[in-house]
């Protein structure tokens, strides 16, 4: 009862089963047929119960400009190779160099810019060196491995989305417990 009271009462069923212990998210759910709508308005009580604890300033309507600004942050966030994954609020970290960035998830379709770029950066790395600009040619390298990273990343991105995945459906006949057969049809009687 304390489970199914739990749910029904806003608690989200994960919390529940490990308030619970069970290791198997079905066992939790198997103590009461909770359906998707009981845990959806359940769930939203449980955040309106929490909110009504909360000072109600940090619920307020945001003006005109916060709004902008707040949508103006994810349109930022798209750059030539693909999209910028840092969080609402933060600035850029490594000063727009995108390359190094591991928060940069690339484009599959921007693979030949990203492969120009590591062809330039090879020619830059062979100047700095012919110059003998050991300073320069150190951090030229380390942006061509962050770049070459970010090609195997791209290859892999587009292979995942080339690829069919196998859900491993079960055929009709694997989940029928037993066969039907049509009964067997009987000629009509002829009255003579």
């Amino acid at each position: 009862m304390l489970i199914t009271d739990a749910i029904m009462h806003g608690m989200p069923p994960h919390i529940a089963q490990l308030v619970a212990g069970h290791r198997d998210i079905n066992t939790t759910m198997g103590y009461k047929a909770v359906y998707p709508e009981e845990v959806i308005n359940g769930h939203r009580a449980f955040i309106a119960r929490r909110r009504a604890l909360r000072p109600s300033q940090e619920y307020r309507t945001p003006t005109d400009a916060e709004w902008e600004e707040f949508l103006g942050h994810f349109e930022r966030r798209r750059v030539a190779l693909g999209d910028c994954g840092r969080a609402y609020g933060t600035s850029c970290i490594h000063e727009h160099s995108c390359i190094r960035c591991s928060l940069l998830r690339p484009d599959p379709a921007q693979r030949i810019r990203l492969a120009g770029i590591c062809d330039n950066l090879r020619d830059r790395i062979a100047e700095a060196q012919q110059h003998a600009w050991a300073g320069e040619a150190e951090g030229l390298k380390v942006s061509l491995a962050a770049a070459a990273a970010k090609l195997t990343q791209m290859d892999e991105l587009a292979g995942r989305q080339a690829t069919a995945v196998e859900l491993g459906m079960p055929a009709f006949a694997q989940t029928a417990s037993r066969t039907v057969t049509a009964p067997a049809v009987l000629p009509a009687s002829r009255e003579a």
